[in-house]
């Protein structure tokens, strides 16, 4: 009886989570989205860098540029699943493979624009990248104040290349934290944003999201 219950709560715990995680990308189409490329501009996506395919979100990489949401968030709990495709473009046809998740985004439509960014790259997941003057604390000092800042991540635990990855932004209060398949990857304080859009860059390597989901807090 009492495993039963053990067996019941977790359940329930399960099924509570399940409710307050909302869709941001609803495996269908882009609804709730719109695209940037710095070749083509707002909603111009004629090479179909982003395209949607049996419940995969596919990012060819071939452009620079980002999808992001027409809703901006305030404090949140973000989960993405991800997995590295194999084409790359130039100019990065011969580096790691490079993506990013931003958030707390500025309303400025470029490449790249204001905002606190989660780093997905291989062998960098989770790394922060403060852009155009955006600051943290990060154990007891701040980041200064420059146009991209990098503040790699305290652990790694990706996945190898090919297979799926769980990655969880947690931001609060000016919080920052980024949590790779389970394990708290990287951590700020005091972020000198605290609302915007949430964004999905493309950025020269071919990458498949199937959830990309959110909690508002």
């Amino acid at each position: 009886m009492k495993k039963l219950f053990v067996i019941l709560g977790i359940l329930l715990v399960c099924d509570t989570y399940a409710q307050q995680m909302k869709p941001l990308f609803n495996g269908k189409d882009l609804t709730g989205w719109y695209s940037f490329l710095k070749s083509e501009g707002k909603n111009n996506d004629s090479a179909g860098v982003f395209s949607v395919k049996d419940g995969l979100l596919h990012v060819t990489g071939k452009e620079f540029g980002y999808i992001v949401t027409n809703k901006k968030f305030n404090d949140f709990h973000l989960v993405a699943e991800f997995k590295w495709g194999e084409r790359k473009y130039p100019p990065r046809e011969n580096r790691v493979r490079d993506n990013g998740i931003l958030y707390c985004v500025a309303d400025s439509d470029r490449v790249w624009p204001r905002a606190i960014e989660c780093q997905i790259q291989e062998g960098d997941c989770g790394d922060f990248w403060l852009i155009d003057s955006v600051t943290l604390i990060i154990e007891g000092t701040q980041t200064q104040a420059t146009k991209n800042t990098r503040v790699a991540k305290k652990k790694d635990n990706e996945k190898p290349t090919g297979e799926w990855n769980r990655l969880e932004i947690i931001f609060k209060n000016g919080k920052c934290t980024h949590i790779m398949n389970g394990v708290v990857v990287n951590e700020g304080t005091d972020a000198s944003l605290h609302t915007g859009r949430i964004l999905v860059q493309s950025e020269g390597a071919e990458i498949y999201y199937r959830k990309i989901e959110i909690e508002e807090l």
